[in-house]
């Protein structure tokens, strides 16, 4: 499908943004882009590989919408007093939101392929967009991270693939309810939790999305997505489970520290063996839920098993960065409790002290997850464990500050665990590189922050120079 349409997106570098952008610009648009972080001059290895792409970034004051032939894209954050937003409306410019542009070329394939629930879209998104390449499929696929797999010298930042088949793979957003736009022929949802939604409105979103599918794949080890199951005709359901009843399910699992070993059964048949090389039980959840894809898809299942082998991973998503001293930093992107909750689970099955920096993800987060965060920290923390909380991330605009992160600190401290709040990120991390000690993995946690990543590499530079500095003395 070829667009030879203009588009201008307010905020391109954002993980949901630039995706869609290089599948228009790989389509036949022409796209240009403003974004704060260029304009602050942060990560510029980033827009360097989307001018390499010929996307034209302009700063964000409103020059780069000049005619009302562009059509104007921004997301729901994005307030109506930003410049580029008031220039859109001068010149009379279409305006989509990114939920609208993203779901209009979704609705458009052959076969729309959604992932959906509160937590392992990225993954199994990019799970059933590698099976699908690499079994000849030649999918498009749409993600929120950056895919390992597909990362090369002329994609450093590969959080979309532009390919020639009928496949559109995309995980799709429940938190801003834009979920309600797409139509998939394939469903999956992962699960059903609190982050940004009640669980009312969650039920509500996550069971319309599976009703419109030709197929629904279903995790039936989460009780609301179990539920959800059972209101769909046999016939249009595909279910999996760890250990329990469903129509694909998993036993006999064996961790390993950056891997997870298991064997596969198919509607009772004898078990296969499945070998993956990303890490912990939740994985094994979202493989099930990309193997279930798949075969929806009409991949037979030994092709899909032996292509989810080679699955490397997304950046972000319990990434070892490297180790300094005997002390391993991680990057992660868990930012609610069920990421939270699967991330500390899968550190915890092997020895070492954990040092946590969790940034929230946003003021309003916090306050609908409160109680529920706090309990997942108090309940996974060791005791031995140290967390510690910078202020939430902010990017700009009005925002309400009623839960803070010296609340949550407050709440988990009061549990026995030990719990920090110090505001500013750079000092949190050099107090955890401080306090680091070999055998110790730091944690680096949050998400809508994508300086994250190199905080997290400075940690392991401070780690490295604090023995360097130790010596000399």
């Amino acid at each position: 499908m070829q667009d030879g349409k203009s588009y201008f997106f307010v905020g391109i570098g954002g993980s949901g943004m630039m995706p869609l952008a290089m599948i228009l610009a790989g389509r036949g648009a022409t796209v240009a882009g403003s974004d704060r972080t260029l304009d602050q001059a942060r990560l510029p290895a980033k827009f360097d590989d989307l001018r390499a792409k010929g996307v034209a970034l302009f700063p964000q004051d409103g020059s780069g919408i000049v005619s009302a032939d562009q059509i104007v894209v921004a997301s729901a954050a994005v307030e109506a007093t930003v410049a580029d937003i008031v220039a859109a409306d001068a010149v009379g410019a279409r305006r989509m939101s990114r939920a609208e542009l993203l779901a209009g070329q979704f609705n458009a394939s052959a076969l729309p392929i959604g992932i959906a629930g509160t937590s392992g879209k990225s993954t199994v998104t990019g799970m059933v967009g590698w099976i699908l390449h690499a079994t000849g499929r030649d999918p498009t696929v749409m993600n929120g991270a950056v895919m390992k797999n597909f990362v090369a010298e002329d994609a450093p930042f590969a959080s979309a693939l532009v390919g020639g088949g009928e496949a559109f793979v995309s995980e799709v957003d429940e938190s801003d309810g834009s979920i309600a736009l797409y139509w998939p022929k394939v469903a999956v949802l992962n699960n059903v939790s609190l982050d940004h939604k009640s669980l009312d409105e969650l039920r509500s979103l996550f069971g319309t999305f599976i009703a419109r599918a030709g197929t629904a794949v279903i995790n039936m080890d989460n009780g609301d997505g179990a539920a959800l199951a059972m209101t769909l005709p046999r016939d249009r359901r595909l279910t999996f489970s760890i250990g329990g009843e469903a129509d694909l399910v998993a036993i006999d699992l064996v961790e390993r520290p950056f891997g997870v070993d298991f064997s596969l059964s198919e509607g009772g048949a004898a078990p296969v063996p499945v070998s993956l090389r990303v890490p912990g039980r939740h994985n094994v959840s979202n493989a099930l839920a990309a193997i279930g894809a798949a075969r929806a898809a009409g991949v037979p299942l030994d092709e899909a098993v032996g292509a989810i082998g080679g699955f490397t991973g997304l950046r972000r998503r319990m990434e070892l960065v490297g180790e300094a001293e005997g002390v391993a930093v991680i990057d992660d992107f868990g930012h609610n409790p069920d990421k939270i909750a699967a991330t500390l689970d899968t550190l915890h099955a092997f020895p070492g002290r954990l040092l946590v920096l969790f940034q929230p993800h946003g003021y309003g987060p916090l306050k609908v997850m409160r109680s529920e965060l706090v309990a997942t920290l108090a309940t996974k923390l060791g005791p031995d464990d140290l967390l510690v909380l910078p202020d939430p991330v902010y990017m700009g605009g009005t925002v309400a500050r009623e839960v803070t992160s010296a609340d949550i600190v407050a709440d988990v401290a009061a549990t026995g665990r030990t719990a920090l709040h110090i505001p500013a990120r750079d000092a949190a991390a050099a107090h955890l590189a401080a306090e680091a000690r070999p055998g110790d993995r730091i944690v680096v946690m949050g998400a809508r922050d994508d300086t994250l990543s190199q905080l997290a590499a400075d940690m392991l530079t401070q780690i490295a120079n604090k023995a360097g500095n130790a010596a000399q003395a």
